[in-house]
């Protein structure tokens, strides 16, 4: 008897990486072990030195497949000594929880997306052509005036429950045809390794469904809201006190931090990040309670309890959760240390 490992990993594409796969047959009782790929088929190597291995660090059951079968999650590595290649955005991760483990940062992390028809590029719940009424009526709206591809983010929502997943909310989003799902609270790494399995369903599912899935972070020119991946925040010391609430949001402020912070959120920063569709400019950093124009949300129940977690409102639907969470992890865990 055999099944099948999905090995999934996170490929060289500039300026925004992608998810790659491919299908290996094991026997039963067959541990997956360290496989490889054609590198410079991924924006990861050249022709002539074209190896890149594939090392596994997490799986789970392969919902769509069911069964024995499982999808295994790789960090990429050099064939010369193993070392993580350049590409590989989960070791930074890793050595950033590693460094504040003691801290157990929490990161929960609301992933936009948008589904476009991938004969025209227009977006679901828009007539062809043409423009749907202003936005207002369907953020977390109902009916099908409102509503374009429910029956999508239903199946996406079970494949990611039955994968074991930290999935842990959907809801429609601000502009037709864009929806947002929610994985967390999770360490550093863990986050990503569960939101990379999560957009890899839920790209599987658009396949299924002929439905292209966009993460681009202004899918729609004009007065339409940009797709983002807000990150919520927190470390043991702020769940338990609101001093260091303060402190951790003016740390994402502190000099230089915005710049570097805003270089590894994803791309068309500056397209979506206006000043306006509730977000603050991307030139300008400010923190505040219950304020989605500001960089950084406050929750007015985190006010209210005086303990808590705070929102980062910059990052992109495109961004890449290892290097949102590792510039989190080492910016505000430095400060609270």
């Amino acid at each position: 008897m055999t099944y099948r490992a999905e090995y999934l990993w996170i490929d060289g594409t500039v300026p925004t990486p992608e998810i790659r796969s491919k299908t290996k047959i094991l026997a039963d009782g067959e541990t997956p072990g360290i496989w490889g790929y054609d590198g410079s088929s991924t924006n990861q190597a050249t022709g002539d030195n074209s190896d890149v291995v594939l090392q596994p660090v997490f799986q789970c059951p392969d919902p769509i497949r069911g069964g024995d079968n499982i999808l295994v999650l790789c960090e990429t590595q050099l064939t010369a000594d193993l070392a993580p290649h350049p590409t590989n955005t989960r070791a930074g991760a890793r050595e950033a929880l590693d460094k504040y483990s003691s801290q157990e940062p929490w990161f929960g992390m609301e992933q936009e997306y948008t589904m476009l028809d991938p004969g025209t590029g227009w977006p679901f719940g828009f007539p062809p052509n043409g423009y749907p009424g202003p936005q207002g009526p369907y953020y977390c709206g109902v009916g099908a005036v409102k509503i374009a591809g429910r029956d999508l983010v239903e199946e996406h929502t079970d494949l990611c429950i039955e994968a074991g997943l930290m999935i842990s909310g959907t809801n429609a989003e601000v502009m037709p045809g864009q929806w947002e799902f929610q994985i967390g609270p999770a360490d550093t790494v863990t986050v990503g390794d569960h939101l990379w399995i999560a957009r890899y369903l839920l790209y599987r599912v658009g396949e299924k469904h002929g439905v292209e899935i966009s993460l681009d972070a202004k899918p729609m020119k004009g007065d339409w809201n940009g797709a983002g991946m807000h990150t919520n925040f927190s470390t043991n010391a702020m769940r338990e006190n609101y001093d260091a609430i303060v402190k951790a949001a003016e740390s994402l402020g502190a000099e230089g931090k915005p710049q570097e912070h805003l270089a590894g959120y994803g791309v068309g920063i500056e397209e979506r990040l206006t000043g306006e569709h509730e977000t603050q400019r991307y030139d300008q950093y400010s923190y505040g309670v219950s304020d989605r124009g500001a960089s950084v949300r406050i929750p007015w129940q985190v006010a209210k309890d005086q303990k808590g977690y705070i929102e980062d409102r910059r990052p992109n639907a495109n961004a890449d959760p290892y290097v949102v969470a590792r510039l989190i992890t080492n910016t505000a865990c430095s400060v609270l240390a």
